[in-house]
């Protein structure tokens, strides 16, 4: 099928009729029903079955359409593609993407110095997890991306700003008193408490259950299981169970409800840069890039 072939074909799909689909994509009627019977020709079997002036698809465009649609939102992203370098590499505009832990304590206090640095530029700020990100950044939505995660595409490079760790936030009462004062816990004395689980796909995720199998510890299953480490925090200042985070997310523990604990062994949280490869850095990508490693300092994350 040709690309004009395709393009009635879903018209037609999406309307029901010759007519609707002629309106649709801007064409007269007879040409749609022209390319519709070079389609059918060349393809040697029938899309549709025509009665009472209404168009139903046949079995085989059932079988094509999925393939269709995902065609068109290919097309829809070459086009989005196309609008963003047409508006050109350095409009004044610093469009971040961050991951939600990021995006409370340490992406603020960045922007802050950023904005005295840089006032004139217009600032948009998107907290998405880290494979949109990384499928935005391919798109050229935006400029950069602070996430967890590396980066998974050959057309996307990373610079680790800070190493952040894992840290424990429990419950106040949850644990022995000895543990709370001396300000740190080990995998092992979690065991027996009820932990908040953390996606397995996640990096922190990840990170955690390699640690728990190399200390051979295994926790109870999890009272509830959350995507962000915020709403970890969250479960753990009502009381819910243990929540062990990066050490960003612990920023905005509320101690009146919770202990803040090392957790021992050290778990690694890398916390990255993400940019399109075939784009120079600007000033400005550099420039929040230098106050994110200066707010994880000024914030005790590292």
């Amino acid at each position: 099928m040709r690309l004009r072939h395709i393009e009635v074909f879903n018209a037609i799909m999406l309307t029901g009729s010759v007519s609707a689909a002629a309106r649709l994509i801007n064409i007269t009627q007879p040409a749609v029903s022209r390319t519709l019977q070079h389609a059918e020709l060349q393809l040697g079997f029938p899309l549709f079955q025509r009665a009472k002036g209404r168009l139903t698809p046949t079995t085989e465009a059932l079988t094509l359409y999925p393939h269709i649609e995902r065609l068109f939102a290919q097309l829809d992203e070459v086009q989005r593609l196309a609008a963003n370098l047409r508006a050109g590499a350095d409009t004044g505009e610093l469009r971040i993407l961050s991951v939600l832990a990021l995006s409370y304590e340490i992406l603020p206090r960045a922007l802050k110095a950023f904005r005295e640095k840089h006032p004139g530029y217009a600032i948009s700020v998107e907290s998405l997890h880290s494979p949109q990100i990384m499928s935005a950044l391919l798109l050229q939505e935006a400029d950069v991306g602070f996430a967890f995660s590396p980066a998974v595409h050959p057309s996307l490079t990373q610079e680790t700003v800070a190493d952040s760790r894992m840290v424990c936030i429990a419950p106040k009462g949850m644990l022995p008193r000895m543990l709370v004062r001396n300000g740190s816990v080990a995998l092992h004395d979690l065991a027996e408490r009820p932990v908040i689980g953390l996606d397995s796909r996640d990096p922190v995720g990840t990170s955690l259950s390699q640690a728990c199998r190399q200390a051979g510890v295994g926790f109870q299953q999890a009272v509830v299981t959350v995507q962000t480490y915020h709403a970890a925090l969250a479960m753990a200042h009502h009381g819910l169970g243990v929540a062990l985070v990066d050490g960003c997310t612990a920023r905005s523990a509320d101690t009146s409800k919770v202990d803040v604990l090392t957790l021992e062994p050290h778990i690694p949280v890398p916390i990255r840069a993400l940019r399109f490869t075939g784009r120079p850095d600007s000033v400005a990508v550099r420039g929040i890039t230098r106050c994110m490693q200066q707010a994880i300092v000024e914030a005790g994350v590292v």
